[in-house]
């Protein structure tokens, strides 16, 4: 009996110090988040999990619930003053509700301005406005030209 106890207490043992190895490796590892811009560098725009990216192919208009997004986003150009972009924009109908709704693909063109210095990051400028502009049909409730502010 006493040995049975003893190759448990040496295999817990062996399997917490492990534990602990793996956890410390972890946690001294470097970070996989994305590297911020340098100073001078033309401003970002942030994402919902609060990721800064230059020329993003697509980006989430509405995080709580991923309703509109844009796609496909092919920059004419991105610099410290203003970025712009084609694309579409998906979104939901939400008809009869949201969890039901179809997702609708409209062609829109996509403005970013006003960058301002990142509260997260105060040496990386951020685009603070984004404006959508639909060149031809757009969701109904929408108006030819939506402007909205980014967030921080």
């Amino acid at each position: 009996m006493r040995g049975h106890r003893t190759t448990r207490t040496a295999a817990l043992l062996c399997a917490a110090l492990g534990l602990t190895a793996a956890v410390g490796t972890a946690s001294a590892a470097p970070s996989a988040s994305p590297p911020t811009a340098r100073p001078g560098a033309s401003p970002v725009l942030v994402d919902c999990l609060w990721h800064p990216k230059v020329r993003p192919a697509a980006f989430i208009l509405a995080c709580g619930d991923g309703n509109s997004r844009l796609a496909s986003l092919k920059w004419d150009h991105w610099n410290a003053t203003s970025a712009k972009a084609t694309g579409v924009n998906v979104v939901n109908d939400c008809e009869p509700y949201c969890a039901a709704g179809t997702f609708h693909a409209y062609p829109v063109v996509v403005r970013l301005d006003k960058a301002q210095p990142w509260k997260k990051d105060p040496g990386t400028q951020r685009y603070d406005r984004i404006v959508l502009e639909y060149p031809a049909q757009r969701p109904e409730q929408f108006a030819k030209v939506m402007t909205y502010p980014l967030w921080d």
